[in-house]
């Protein structure tokens, strides 16, 4: 582990932050023309969680160090057709060896839950990374 690794990290469980969006384009599925209506999408919906997650540890973190995923467990309760108005929330539940980062997540319309669960991100050294991922 690096130096930089060891220090704790400035990011404390009950932190949150929350994103409104709206079902369309890319979030969308038909099911391959199944259901007849564009609909919020399973991928669509966790995308949206991991990128609200991911933001919120971003705003915690000191320069040179992001995260990555790790494990989304997530249940997909209500649809939301295109052009749904929804809101992605993320709550930090637990910082594990000073790294893992555990998140509550849920997409909402109003008051309904559209998909709920948790979701795991790893802190990483952005620079050291890149080079492990470039080949070289």
């Amino acid at each position: 582990m690096s130096e930089a690794a060891s220090e704790p990290l400035a990011i404390e469980p009950g932190v949150s932050r929350s994103d409104d969006f709206v079902a369309s384009d890319r979030l969308l599925t038909t099911v391959g023309g199944t259901i007849g209506v564009a609909v919020l999408s399973t991928p669509g919906m966790i995308a949206m969680m991991e990128r609200n997650a991911a933001i919120l540890a971003l705003e915690h973190l000191p320069q040179g160090k992001a995260t990555v995923g790790f494990e989304v467990c997530v249940k997909h309760v209500a649809g939301a057709v295109e052009g749904s108005s929804l809101t992605v929330s993320a709550v930090l539940r637990e910082v594990a060896d000073n790294r893992k980062l555990r998140f509550d997540v849920e997409v909402r319309e109003g008051e309904r839950v559209i998909g709920v669960g948790t979701h795991e991100r790893r802190v990483i050294d952005v620079a050291q990374h890149a080079s492990s991922t470039s080949g070289g």
